[in-house]
């Protein structure tokens, strides 16, 4: 293949163990569904996503951006180019005057995993977002949220990749976050670390916060199969998930993917659902609300890769 000897002749000093070819797509997705990437590379240092992208654009290499892989659908065939996941970790805490903490956090590192780390140390604004199973930078980029807290109620700033190769930061104010939405999921901008102000709370407090949420996932959420999460969007006017189930949907099936009876808003994999499966059950879902209530609704969940 002329793009993988391309690839081994760059000069990335990436170890090749974080570098894989015709890499399945369901390995790297909650779903747990999706065909091979022509390659897919893990990047740890901004200096290697800023190579691969300037080698993608000299080399007219068409190149995807993910995080944890938590809020996408990758149909069958696959994904030509490269696929990159950034799995740039940082976490690094300053005191402010004011007794609150700024936090730098890398856009790899997982939402729960900085929740736990910093109920820890007690500091809180992160225990809402706790069961949100992707990473900072996805959380960033839809404007991630969860019992009446989002990603734009904590961010000051984001340090990005432009897609001209130059590094910038970019305020909270010019990230245009609305909901499940931002600047970030059209201007190509490739997040690298973002920097957060939260506040100072007794430790077990955090900890009892964090446990009260993660029992009301387990309770309300199909949490025991592949998902990519909420499923659609809440509407302006509508919950979403009442609206599939009052047409009846709520249980419906097609091939291996299913609408869940826990909670309508999820379509899972049940039993070994393809991407065709889920796509499908997501286009009769918005077909049959549409058609029984007049509602229109989106989807939260992103679609890539050939079909």
């Amino acid at each position: 293949m002329q793009m993988r000897k391309l690839i081994e002749s760059a000069n990335w000093q990436i170890p090749q163990e974080r570098i894989q070819y015709d890499e399945p797509m369901k390995k790297h997705t909650s779903f747990k569904v999706g065909g091979p990437a022509d390659v897919y590379i893990k990047v740890q240092k901004e200096s290697e996503i800023a190579a691969i992208q300037q080698f993608a654009k000299d080399h007219e290499i068409p190149l995807a951006v993910m995080g944890n892989g938590s809020n996408i659908l990758v149909r069958d065939k696959g994904i030509r180019g490269i696929v990159v996941q950034i799995d740039i970790r940082k976490l690094e805490i300053e005191e402010q005057e004011d007794g609150r903490k700024k936090v730098i956090i890398g856009a790899g590192n997982k939402m729960a995993e900085v929740a736990h780390t910093l109920a820890k140390q007690g500091i809180g604004g992160f225990e809402e977002l706790a069961g949100i199973p992707g990473t900072i930078g996805g959380a960033i980029k839809m404007n991630a949220g969860a019992y009446g807290k989002e990603i734009k109620d904590i961010i000051q700033q984001a340090k990005v990749l432009k897609h001209t190769g130059e590094t910038e930061i970019i305020p909270k104010e010019d990230m245009q976050f609305c909901y499940r939405n931002s600047i970030f999921a059209t201007n190509q901008a490739i997040i690298l670390e973002a920097k957060f102000m939260l506040t100072v709370e007794k430790q077990e407090n955090l900890q009892k916060k964090l446990q009260e949420y993660q029992r009301l996932r387990k309770e309300k959420q199909p949490m025991e199969y592949p998902s990519a999460g909420s499923t659609f969007k809440r509407g302006e006017t509508f919950i979403t998930a009442q609206l599939i189930d009052q047409v009846g949907l709520k249980g419906y099936q097609i091939g291996g993917a299913q609408i869940s009876e826990k909670h309508a808003g999820f379509i899972i994999n049940k039993q070994n659902a393809t991407a065709k499966d889920i796509q499908e059950l997501m286009d009769y879902t918005k077909k049959v609300v549409f058609e029984k209530t007049g509602k229109q609704i989106q989807l939260e969940v992103e679609i890539i890769g050939e079909c």
